[in-house]
């Protein structure tokens, strides 16, 4: 009897330890009013730098727990804003982001690790204008705090750069580098911060 005691101890304390193994990372509520996406791309000498105002984000993240941890983002193309509104209309028409038959930008992590001193690389899949992209976003992790103005919330900040050929992407006719119009490296800025109830 002792014995079988015993053993449903050890169970039970395995399917503990199994689930906890597998438990979801700490799930984050994007703070919109205090997120970005911002770009910036060269035309002839000048730097024309814009943003997407129209994104959701999903985050789940613990530098505990790296292996449950997702971030992933879904932009709406439309809500491209780089200050001159007849430079967005060109945007969003065919010759480069075609937003009327790609409405959607939309990013998903595959898996998260630790690249020291704060750094994340955050793997996943790109989806632009109907095609699917292996990316790797670098994200550093600004900080875990209680909310200075919010009691109730833990509050966690990340800033990402990296560089992205439009033209592998087929944002924009290559005729437009070419010209030595606009160029072809896009400078992207990922900064948002996220909360998460104490």
């Amino acid at each position: 009897m002792k014995k079988l005691f015993g053993a449903g101890i050890v169970l039970v304390l395995c399917a503990v330890l199994a689930q906890n193994a597998f438990a979801a990372a700490r799930e984050w509520t994007l703070d919109k009013d205090h997120s970005n996406i911002y770009f910036s791309v060269n035309h002839i000498y000048a730097k024309i730098h814009g943003r997407f105002d129209g994104f959701t984000g999903k985050v789940n993240f613990d530098p505990a727990n790296l292996k449950e941890s997702r971030i992933s983002f879904e932009i709406k193309v439309d809500s491209i804003d780089t200050g001159v509104s007849k430079r967005d209309k060109h945007l969003l028409s065919a010759d480069f982001f075609d937003a009327g038959t790609y409405p959607l930008i939309t990013f998903e992590s595959t898996a998260i690790t630790d690249a020291g001193n704060g750094m994340y690389e955050v793997a996943g899949k790109l989806k632009i204008k109907g095609k699917v992209y292996d990316l790797t976003l670098p994200l550093k992790l600004e900080g875990i705090k209680d909310h200075p103005a919010d009691q109730k919330s833990l509050v966690a900040g990340f800033n990402g750069t990296l560089i992205l050929d439009r033209q592998e992407y087929t944002i924009g006719d290559p005729k437009f580098y070419a010209m030595g119009l606009v160029g072809k490296d896009v400078d992207v800025l990922v900064s948002f911060e996220a909360l998460s109830p104490k």
